[in-house]
């Protein structure tokens, strides 16, 4: 497989380039400013708070997401594996800066697009402006959906939902890094009813228990 394949295959992972013909990917291919991008493990790829001037599609290897509350009291990582384009939301609008911290969790290979090309493309690939604003609205609707869910109706649900509202991506492996109390404060209920439900869930193997974190190997385990 030439280069030309391989780089095909790798941007038609991902949603932003769904629905290109052969003849626009080699267009776009040949007119694009690529960047490529090898790293080690452990090694940082965004910080938050960071300007966001390109995108970053990882096509090889996983990441870890870290996201922390306002305050700093607690904060959740994700484990994330390719393909993944990290926060694409964040290159516009009022704050144009990645709300996360992304490390590498084994080799990893990532394709690049600065907010220039971006900017290009969009001008020039209707279906690829149509995708940016599908990612985009489809982020919108979830959230605005958010308050209308039906309340959570015993203290397990109330959890369940905290964690869920709380994770980049709805399924995979999540370490909560918090306090029994803060998240019983979270969830309005006393330290010793979250301990108790915690407590049951890491029977059912759900989750496990450690100081001041819980981890949570399947996010989806949760929602069965």
């Amino acid at each position: 497989m030439n280069f030309d394949l391989r780089l095909y295959d790798q941007l038609l992972q991902f949603p932003l380039f769904q629905g290109l013909s052969r003849a626009e990917l080699s267009q776009l291919a040949g007119n694009t400013k690529f960047g490529f991008m090898k790293l080690p493990a452990r090694k940082p790829v965004v910080a938050e708070g960071q300007p966001s001037q390109q995108l970053y599609f990882l096509v090889g290897g996983s990441i870890e997401m870290s996201t922390a509350s306002d305050d700093g009291g607690y904060r959740v990582v994700e484990q994330l594996s390719a393909p993944y384009l990290i926060q694409p939301e964040s290159l516009f609008g009022l704050h144009q800066r990645y709300t996360c911290s992304v490390r590498t969790l084994a080799e990893c290979h990532f394709i690049t697009l600065s907010k220039d090309e971006v900017l290009r493309l969009l001008s020039d690939f209707l279906i690829i402006r149509l995708n940016y604003l599908g990612l985009l609205a489809t982020q919108s609707h979830r959230l605005a959906h958010r308050p209308w869910r039906r309340s959570p109706k015993s203290l397990e649900e109330r959890i369940v939902r905290f964690f869920i509202d709380h994770s980049s991506y709805p399924a995979g492996s999540k370490t909560f890094h918090l306090l029994m109390q803060r998240l019983a404060d979270e969830v309005g209920d006393s330290r010793l009813d979250v301990s108790r439900v915690l407590n049951s869930m890491q029977a059912r193997q759900l989750l496990q228990l450690r100081r001041g974190r819980i981890d949570i190997p399947s996010l989806e385990r949760l929602l069965m």
